[in-house]
């Protein structure tokens, strides 16, 4: 995101937060040292699935809907649908304001892991970014949406 070409995309900021949630949510040793520890500065499962479909109503439709706008090619939206739809079947089931831990706990949580990896190491290399790079802090993210 900090060396992401913003004008090839025209909803940048949309996909700078769908991208900082794929990144937490792919991210299992983040999950463990900052969401489990409720480390500050991260936001928490909810938060992040917030960020993936506030703006974007990728819990209504097709991540396909916005290629050339937030998704650079059908293949990254696929990865992002997949991804949205195997951690939104969770939140449902263990509901949206439960424990980071009931979330880890759950038998699909490590298909959801791997389907944001997917999404996310797709997006970042898109990007030209490393995808093995630490998530960035929601005060960092915040920063970068006022730039440009």
């Amino acid at each position: 995101m900090g060396g992401m070409p913003v004008n090839d995309v025209p909803w940048w900021r949309w996909r700078s937060n769908v991208r900082s949630a794929l990144h937490m949510l792919s991210d299992p040793a983040f999950q463990q040292e900052c969401w489990l520890a409720g480390r500050a500065g991260y936001g928490d499962v909810t938060d992040a699935v917030y960020r993936l479909v506030e703006d974007t109503w990728l819990d209504n439709w097709s991540a396909e809907k916005y290629v050339g706008t937030i998704f650079r090619d059908a293949e990254e939206a696929a990865l992002v649908d997949a991804a949205v739809l195997r951690v939104l079947r969770i939140m449902h089931q263990v509901g949206a304001d439960a424990p980071v831990a009931s979330y880890m706990e759950h038998q699909a949580w490590p298909e959801a892991v791997q389907a944001a990896r997917d999404a996310h190491v797709r997006l970042a290399t898109n990007d030209g970014e490393d995808p093995e790079e630490p998530p960035r802090s929601l005060d960092v993210l915040a920063i970068m949406l006022r730039t440009v």
